[in-house]
């Protein structure tokens, strides 16, 4: 039998997965990521993990048909990463420092809301569909978008930016970005948190939210499955948010799916009801019909949209 892995590199942890070449998960592990000195340990640390993991498994690297890795940053057609600022890196070839750290081996490179997209799309929520938008709801907003059944990138490695789609003209804070007013500010989790710190000093109504320092996306969603009124309110404004971004969205590519996937998905369908009922509202007509689904496959999304990738199905 023959095998491939799924690396994920995040700012905090290295996620692996060893995988059929049919795409069967057969053990999964992580890693911290070591960022010290502009990220130069992280190849040779995933070589040693990987190489360790096989060695227990009574298998070597021939057994490997390729590795797959995602990186949390834009990756140009040809497998340049074009900057990771929190792992330490500038410009680099990827893939082939990492080919290097395991002898040569097959890799394939690509970034990890792109990685999740298509992960979904082969063996989770979006599996059949031709066509879909993936977004990634977490500390900020990702996002990845699969056109014919293939990953699209962009001329810069920025295609699937959702959380950057500019919103508010009149946003008076800085994103991450350096710009003012993304969707990124009102739809990720820290950007749900936001909103609320600002509505409980604005609006002077009752609220549950109240009882805690610092209510974050989880918390204001459980309130307002409760029925609490200013989280009510709070999960409307944000579903506008991003029921209008992804008609925006619609109304360039015309996906038959949208899943969306993160920690703030986590609070269930709650999340996609709102969302749907400002999509129907914002969407062209011929486009309102796009399904919108949470993803299915959690953290491990990345690890099987890169093994996807390398396998060059």
């Amino acid at each position: 039998m023959a095998y491939a892995a799924g690396i994920d590199i995040g700012g905090t942890t290295i996620k692996l997965g060893l995988f059929t070449d049919t795409g069967v998960l057969k053990d999964k592990w992580e890693i911290p990521t070591r960022t010290e000195e502009n990220g130069k340990y992280i190849f040779s640390d995933i070589a040693d993990a990987l190489l360790s993991k096989l060695n227990t498994m009574n298998l070597g690297l021939s057994d490997l048909v390729g590795v797959g890795v995602d990186v949390p940053g834009a990756v140009l057609p040809d497998g340049t990463v074009n900057k990771c600022v929190n792992l330490g890196w500038g410009v680099i070839r990827a893939g082939d420092m990492l080919s290097e750290a395991l002898g040569g081996i097959k890799t394939a490179v690509c970034n990890d809301a792109n990685a999740a997209a298509l992960g979904e799309a082969w063996r989770g929520a979006g599996n059949g569909a031709d066509s879909m938008c993936m977004v990634t709801l977490g500390t900020g907003v990702g996002g990845g978008i699969i056109l014919n059944g293939k990953i699209v990138e962009g001329a810069f490695g920025a295609c699937g930016e959702v959380g950057h789609i500019p919103y508010n003209d009149d946003e008076t804070e800085s994103c991450g970005c350096g710009k003012k007013g993304c969707v990124e500010q009102y739809a990720s989790g820290s950007g749900i948190a936001r909103m609320c710190k600002r509505k409980l000093v604005s609006d002077g109504r009752d609220s549950s939210l109240r009882g805690y320092d610092a209510p974050d996306a989880k918390i204001i969603f459980d309130e307002a499955k409760k029925g609490d009124a200013v989280a009510l309110e709070l999960v409307d404004d944000f579903s506008k948010v991003l029921g209008k971004t992804l008609a925006i969205i619609s109304a360039v590519i015309d996906p038959e799916l949208f899943v969306i996937g993160g920690g703030v998905s986590k609070n269930g369908p709650i999340v996609t009801e709102g969302i749907q009922k400002y999509f129907r509202k914002y969407a062209f007509h011929a486009s309102r019909d796009a399904r919108i689904e949470l993803a299915t496959l959690g953290n491990d999304a990345g690890m099987y949209g890169a093994v996807h990738l390398v396998l060059g199905e």
